[in-house]
C-alpha cells in the first residue's frame, strides 16, 4: 500500500456536490492499494498512521501523533488508485500495479476499520466515485508511506 499523508487544518470530500467526508485538524490520507497487497499491509499502515509524530508540541517540534491529540484530531481517508500510476514510459500512465476494485476496496476498508479502532474520528470519501478533495495543508507537511517490501 502507498499513502500520501497531508497534515491539514481542514479537509472535505464531495461527490456530486454532496459532502461525504469532512474533518477539521488532522490528516488527509490518500490511499493506493497495490495488486499484491494483503491485510498485513493495511494493518501495518493504520498503526503507522495513528502513531506518526507530525503534529507540533508546545515547543513547535513535531512530537505529537493523532493519538496524542485525542479527540482533537481526525483522519479523512480517500482511496486513490492513481498512486500506483507508472509514467516512466510514454505519456499515458499505466495502472497495472494498482489493485482491481474487488481487491482494493476490502483492503481500503480494512485500513479504515483499523484506524477507527485507534482514532475517534475517521471519515472517508466514496470508493470508486469521482471526488473533489478540498484541503488546507498545514505547514505544509506531506509524507509518503509504503508498506514494507515482503509484507504482501
Amino acid at each position: 500500500m502507498r499513502l500520501v499523508i497531508q497534515r491539514v487544518r481542514e479537509a472535505r470530500v464531495t461527490v456530486d456536490d454532496e459532502v461525504v467526508g469532512e474533518i477539521g485538524r488532522g490528516l488527509l490520507v490518500l490511499v493506493g492499494v497495490h495488486r499484491e497487497d494483503s491485510e498485513t499491509d493495511a494493518l501495518f499502515l493504520a498503526e503507522k498512521t495513528a502513531n506518526l509524530r507530525i503534529f507540533e508540541d508546545e515547543q513547535g517540534k513535531m512530537n505529537l501523533s493523532l493519538l496524542d491529540l485525542g479527540g482533537e484530531g481526525g483522519v479523512l481517508a480517500v482511496s486513490q488508485f492513481t498512486l500506483y500510476g507508472d509514467a516512466r514510459k510514454g505519456r499515458r500512465p499505466s495502472f497495472a500495479d494498482a489493485a482491481p476494485p474487488e481487491i482494493a476496496e476490502p483492503l481500503f476498508e480494512r485500513y479504515v476499520e483499523a484506524l477507527r479502532q485507534r482514532i475517534s474520528r475517521v471519515e472517508t470519501g466514496r470508493f470508486g466515485a469521482k471526488m473533489l478533495v478540498h484541503l488546507v495543508n498545514d505547514g505544509p507537511v506531506t509524507l509518503i508511506l509504503e508498506s514494507p517490501p515482503g509484507s504482501r
